[in-house]
């Protein structure tokens, strides 16, 4: 098992390589720069020209990227354009916003999914089999902003028992946990709507797997051996059950960092969702290039671990 998470590491090097050529040239091959994308009509073009030069903008593609590569292996991402600082310190400042949100929804829907999943193979062809079908495919079809804009017209606008948006209330200035509470408070409806959209597909992976599962000759015999449904289900049935959830599992990592652009957008959440869309829309490369190689390190490290709880969760799968 060591040599098998060491080796994919070293793996990891040259993939990463290959991902920062690829997101930098397509980056590069997007008309116009940060300059073009401010739009100012009162700037001239010895202004423009002196600020690409101040920005490295003026060099050639290969050496931009040669530099900015240098810096990246230095744990130097550069400055976002934008935000006039480090692009540490700007992921630092919204990332956790999303990061709460996604795993607060991430939990529950794991948690839904998970009995939703496994009551309903039990219970194949029954009302509530049927039920939970039902509601599974609203939840898949309908999009996110129409989910958003629904809730907040019942439970914020109508019943007024949530804020419209944001992420804390204007003045408050309580003590820890009332910050705590007031957030969230402002929490809940973002997190029931990523909640709604990823519960439905994993209701359907664990009902798959559960059908396939209870019907295999082990799950027979451990019944005839006079062992509790219970026992047999969850204990048995749902561990083998698990394990085309865990490849989901290790997609989950870069998600949970990503942000969710529209629902950020609908419910004015301050995450990291629509800063990476702002640096696409004003040609922020640095943050862009920056916060893309982080992503992608994520989906790698996900992937390695996905590997790696596969072969936990299955003793006859041995990783070489």
């Amino acid at each position: 098992m060591k040599q098998y998470i060491i080796r994919r590491l070293l793996q990891i090097i040259p993939t990463l390589i290959g991902i920062s050529i690829l997101i930098f040239a397509i980056s590069s091959l997007v008309p116009g720069d940060y300059i073009t994308a401010v739009n100012n009509p009162t700037m001239t073009a010895e202004k423009a020209a002196q600020l690409r030069e101040i920005y490295g903008l003026d060099k050639q593609p290969v050496e931009r990227y040669i530099t900015w590569m240098g810096n990246m292996l230095k744990g130097n991402f550069g400055d976002s354009l934008v935000h006039k600082q480090p692009v540490t310190t700007v992921m630092n400042n919204y990332v956790w916003n999303s990061f709460f949100v996604a795993i607060f929804s991430l939990i529950l829907s794991w948690i839904i999914a998970t009995f939703a999943g496994v009551f309903s193979a039990k219970f194949q062809y029954s009302l509530f089999d049927k039920i939970v079908t039902l509601v599974i495919f609203l939840c898949m079809s309908l999009p996110s902003f129409f989910i958003g804009l629904l809730l907040i017209k019942f439970f914020a606008l109508d019943l007024g028992w949530f804020p419209v948006g944001g992420m804390k209330t204007s003045g408050l200035n309580g003590s820890t946990w009332d910050q705590l509470v007031d957030i969230a408070w402002h929490m809940f409806l973002p997190v029931t709507v990523l909640t709604m959209l990823s519960t439905g597909s994993l209701t359907r992976y664990f009902r798959t797997s559960m059908l396939e599962v209870i019907r295999q000759d082990y799950i027979r015999t451990a019944r005839a051996k006079g062992l509790k449904e219970r026992t047999v289900i969850f204990k048995h049935a749902l561990r083998n059950a698990m394990l085309p959830a865990i490849t989901l599992m290790g997609f989950e990592l870069p998600s949970l960092f990503g942000g969710a652009i529209i629902m950020e957008k609908i419910f004015i959440w301050p995450g990291i969702g629509q800063v990476y869309l702002e640096s696409i829309n004003m040609r922020d490369y640095p943050f862009m290039l920056g916060f893309t190689v982080f992503i992608s390190v994520l989906t790698l490290l996900g992937n390695l671990l996905s590997d790696v709880l596969y072969g936990a969760a299955d003793p006859r799968i041995r990783l070489k």
